[in-house]
């Protein structure tokens, strides 16, 4: 049932086949989709995106979905949890935060080999670089600050009233997430990289004082969302595999990674004459986030470096992945070979700030 259509890869540019690693026996979904949702399958094509869980677009004869499953394979211990994707995206589907509409869920692998579920598909815009090359100058300004909106209705939603208070613990968070990670980094280790080791004994060091809790997305970064097709709006938030209750400076330091590293890196804006291109300095950006959110603090150097530490780790595991055959990309590779460099940077920062 999976394209391998040239005719629809240029329809269809944000998709692709299904790679040969992911394809799956389509029968059995197909009668689920008959029988949840009286729709019959009639395509399925590969997201480009999706370096952690394979996603794909279905297309039926009354809509389209997008559909999100765990990658094949030995995953580590409470990675690729798209149970959790599902329910934070039902939770917030009753407030003003843009995210598709979750359809169903599905934890039976014998329909397609791993749990998955349905959402919308939503069509507008996704910006692959922090750079907007796309645009013209006077609208990448909005476009950052639509951004910086999406986060700030995030933040503020109240996560005991929308049910999930039990999504995640509350209080000692950096302690928690820098042991988590450090964990992470142990268990997927396919080579060294002594950055990580370094801010992992760093950032337990340089915890700042005082707590608090919202639903962080883990992962808000632009190409991780869908604007509208012609306005500066965030109408889908995308790929909440790593949501959590946790504390809002980090995400917000971690959607201001771009500011700090540069392109070779990975997806970075330093080096660029952000005035030149229209693009919000990293300080503007966060007083326009404080300003949203009622906040009198910002984000410092710890912040940033948890930020790079974390996204380290996260792709020396999307290494380990490509390394082991099952990554959700083509480029998982050469995407996560660049750990080394983000881990690098962040420990630039930490020693800045001593």
């Amino acid at each position: 049932m999976a394209s391998d259509g040239n005719p629809g890869e240029e329809a269809l540019p944000e998709t692709i086949p299904v790679r040969e690693a992911h394809h799956f026996d389509t029968a059995r979904l197909q009668g689920l989709l008959a029988q949840r949702l009286g729709a019959r399958l009639a395509e399925i094509r590969q997201m480009r995106g999706g370096q952690s869980n394979p996603t794909f677009l279905v297309v039926t004869d009354q809509a389209e979905y997008v559909l999100r499953k765990q990658p094949p394979g030995k995953l580590l211990p409470s990675a690729h949890a798209v149970d959790r994707e599902f329910r934070v995206l039902s939770a917030l589907a009753k407030t003003d935060v843009p995210v598709p509409r979750p359809v169903l869920f599905c934890d039976d692998r014998e329909v397609i080999g791993t749990p998955f579920y349905l959402m919308e598909r939503l069509k507008g815009r996704i910006f692959w670089s922090p750079a907007l090359p796309e645009l013209v100058r006077e609208v990448r300004r909005p476009i950052y600050l639509g951004m910086n909106d999406a986060l700030a209705r995030l933040h503020l939603v109240d996560w005991r009233a929308v049910g999930l208070a039990e999504f995640g613990r509350s209080g000692n968070y950096y302690m928690r997430q820098i042991n988590r990670w450090t964990q992470q980094w142990q268990n997927s280790k396919t080579r060294e990289n002594p950055s990580i080791d370094r801010l992992s004994e760093w950032l337990l060091q340089h915890i700042p004082p005082g707590d608090e809790t919202t639903i962080c997305h883990g992962d808000f970064r632009l190409d991780n969302m869908i604007f509208h097709p012609n306005e500066p709006r965030v109408i889908g938030i995308l790929d909440w595999e790593l949501s959590t209750l946790g504390h809002p400076l980090a995400d917000l330091a971690y959607n201001c990674i771009c500011y700090n590293i540069s392109p070779d890196h990975y997806k970075g804006l330093l080096g660029y004459d952000l005035d030149a291109l229209g693009i919000p300095s990293q300080d503007e950006y966060v007083r326009a986030y404080c300003e949203r959110t009622g906040r009198k603090d910002g984000i410092t150097r710890f912040h940033l470096a948890f930020a790079l530490f974390r996204i380290a780790v996260i792709l020396e595991g999307v290494l380990a992945r490509a390394k082991a055959g099952n990554a959700a990309s083509s480029e998982a590779e050469e995407t996560g070979s660049r750990g080394r460099a983000l881990a690098d940077c962040g420990w630039q920062l930490a020693c800045s700030a001593a």
